[in-house]
């Protein structure tokens, strides 16, 4: 029987990411710059690990300061009163990372594709596993509903969110 296994997040090598859609013809992208994740492992196996992540909803960057306000405000993330955006897993099965995600009040249960680039030794001695994980949730489940409509009749922001985050864990002792 094996150890139960920590992993923290490297956060000098990952990034969490989202896109969404702007009058449904261009994407916008946006990342959170303050952010923490571990991981529970059956020694160096993934397969039904815990995984827990946290992002700061202030530090919210889509490189446009009145959106990132905007963002900021309670139209969307309402960071002054739900300072965190919350994931904590209920399965993985090495492909699919199920669990509970939490913006604002809100908590729904979402799936996410993942891709296991493997696990490595840097040149420091330090064991290293790679992901790449998406998926799609929608704003508006989220209450996550503000929204403008162009002269033309197009929605401003898409109610559709891509997630795109590459992750990488360092082993703990």
């Amino acid at each position: 029987m094996s150890k139960t296994t920590n992993w923290l997040i490297d956060s000098t090598h990952s990034e969490i990411a989202f896109k969404v859609k702007h009058m449904m013809i261009s994407t916008v992208t946006g990342h959170f710059e303050e952010f923490s994740a571990s991981a529970k492992t059956d020694g160096d196996n993934f397969t039904d690990a815990s995984i827990e992540f946290t992002a700061q909803s202030a530090s919210i960057n889509t490189k446009n300061a009145d959106r990132d306000t905007h963002l900021k405000s309670d139209d969307f993330f309402n960071a002054a009163d739900y300072p965190e955006v919350k994931f904590v897993s209920t399965s993985f099965d090495g492909e699919q990372l199920i669990g509970d995600f939490t913006i604002r009040d809100v908590t729904k249960q979402i799936t996410l594709d993942v891709e296991f680039n493997g696990i490595a030794v840097d040149p420091y001695g330090q064991t290293k596993a790679g992901f790449e994980i998406k998926g799609e949730v929608s704003r508006k489940d989220f209450n996550l509903t503000w929204n403008a409509v162009t002269e033309a009749g197009s929605i401003v922001v898409s109610d559709k969110v891509k997630l795109v985050i590459d992750v990488q864990f360092v082993k703990q002792a």
